[in-house]
């Protein structure tokens, strides 16, 4: 089954890590009927699949993931949409395989939560403007790309530097290959002076927005991610149990690969069981070096 797509557009670091045991379970128990269902189902039934009340299961569910069940079942429905997109490249398929009830509910929702319509995603994100700018920071160039809803990418290349940052433009080029790619250092400035800090291993002044387009999946791992406090770390194990999911270690290490936006969700902060480094996208010199830069500003 396709996996769900989740918009992540939120600075909000709390919920995950710190929700009770009882609501992580509860949410995984949702999620699970909603990701075989493949989209959303009723309240009532979610709660008894859950053990909990239906305020109960609402209550976690915000509490966990910062989103209603309601929203993250339109996720999942989304997700199949996307798959369907991308797979049949035509709308009128989508419409139906992906379990929407009409044509107009599609665009709707589907829409929304593509962050363009159904046509443009199968254009490949043609004419959707983006924003980036590149910064010099003490672990190399990094490149940021910005929405008008967030970040939804961060790129480190310690071999580059912000004035010529051919490689990582032609990174993210690959991956939206479509979008309109503006740079705009001064209109970003106060997003490289964040990047900048959290290069050094401070905590910025600035908030963060995300606006990264993931799995459901994924986005409840990178927002877990963002729970692991600075200068400490966590393995992929904990992790996995963290979100209520602790026989998916595997793809809790694939969503941290895939993290789209470096420094912005830790993905560095999370180790092998025995303490050791794990592969990591931009060099596991920069991981340690992040690592021990976290821990002398605790």
């Amino acid at each position: 089954m396709p996996q769900p797509q989740l918009s992540v557009r939120s600075s909000d670091t709390s919920g995950v890590g710190s929700a009770p045991t009882a609501d992580r379970a509860r949410v995984a128990a949702a999620c699970r009927v909603m990701d075989d269902a493949g989209g959303p189902v009723p309240a009532v039934d979610l709660a008894s699949a859950a053990h909990c009340s239906p305020r109960q299961l609402h209550r976690a569910f915000t509490a966990v993931l910062q989103v209603t069940p309601l929203q993250y079942g339109r996720a999942v429905r989304t997700g199949r949409a996307r798959e369907v997109l991308l797979r049949a490249g035509t709308v009128t398929d989508a419409v139906w395989e992906a379990g929407y009830g009409s044509a107009r509910g599609f665009y709707e929702e589907a829409g929304r939560r593509l962050g363009m319509s159904p046509a443009e995603f199968v254009a490949g994100a043609r004419g959707r403007r983006l924003q980036w700018a590149a910064v010099d920071t003490v672990l190399g160039a990094v490149l940021v790309v910005v929405s008008p809803d967030g970040i939804c990418a961060v790129r480190i290349d310690a071999e580059a530097t912000a004035d010529d940052p051919a490689g990582l433009l032609a990174e993210v080029r690959a991956e939206l290959p479509h979008a309109e790619l503006v740079r705009d250092d001064r209109g970003l400035v106060h997003v490289t002076t964040a990047v900048q800090a959290l290069a050094r291993g401070e905590r910025p002044v600035a908030d963060l927005p995300l606006d990264m387009a993931g799995t459901a999946f994924q986005a409840r791992v990178w927002q877990a991610l963002r729970e692991i406090p600075a200068g400490t770390t966590s393995t992929y194990t904990e992790v996995a149990r963290a979100i209520g999911s602790p026989r998916s270690v595997r793809a809790v290490a694939r969503a941290c690969a895939t993290n789209p936006a470096a420094l912005v969700v830790p993905c560095h902060r999370v180790v092998r069981s025995d303490g050791s480094l794990a592969g990591y996208r931009w060099g596991l010199a920069v991981k340690q070096s992040l690592l021990e830069a976290e821990r002398r500003g605790r």
